[in-house]
């Protein structure tokens, strides 16, 4: 294994059609200040559009990641010693988990429009956490890097 690159790497982006709603809320904000003339029209079309695009950038930036003997999701870090076996979640069985099925004190990375998922036991007696939760588009991958790396 090569320790320049990770066995996986994915960043939750929010889709597309996020980026036309936060260009949207600009829109808004210069129709609000539309009577107060042209200048501060545009000035509320770049600002709306700004603070609302680093809004969504802020909440994309989810990144998890499996690099030397450990699961990094978000600001979590977890040694994969503490880890049990990954189980893949479809879309219906990750909603479940997500709903009726969640506890309270799981660490969860949670994205709405994210449909699969991961679900590891901590196996940590001394961590009171049940189980990490992981949004994926890769599930399958996930998993097979949370097996494939031996931990360290």
């Amino acid at each position: 294994m090569q320790p320049s690159a990770p066995p996986f790497d994915e960043r939750l982006t929010a889709p597309r059609s996020w980026w036309f709603i936060a260009f949207g809320i600009g829109v808004a904000c210069a129709l609000m200040l539309l009577p107060l003339g042209a200048l501060p029209m545009l000035a509320g079309l770049v600002g709306g559009t700004a603070a609302a695009a680093a809004a969504v950038s802020s909440y994309g930036s989810a990144r998890i990641r499996v690099v030397a003997g450990a699961l990094v999701a978000g600001d979590a870090r977890i040694p994969l010693s503490a880890l049990g076996e990954p189980e893949v979640l479809d879309a219906e069985d990750a909603y479940a988990w997500r709903t009726h099925k969640a506890d309270a004190r799981a660490f969860m990375l949670l994205r709405s429009y994210v449909g699969t998922a991961v679900r590891v036991e901590v196996t940590d007696p001394q961590d009171p956490t049940p189980y990490v939760f992981l949004s994926t588009r890769d599930p399958k991958g996930l998993a097979a890097a949370l097996t494939a790396v031996p931990a360290a």
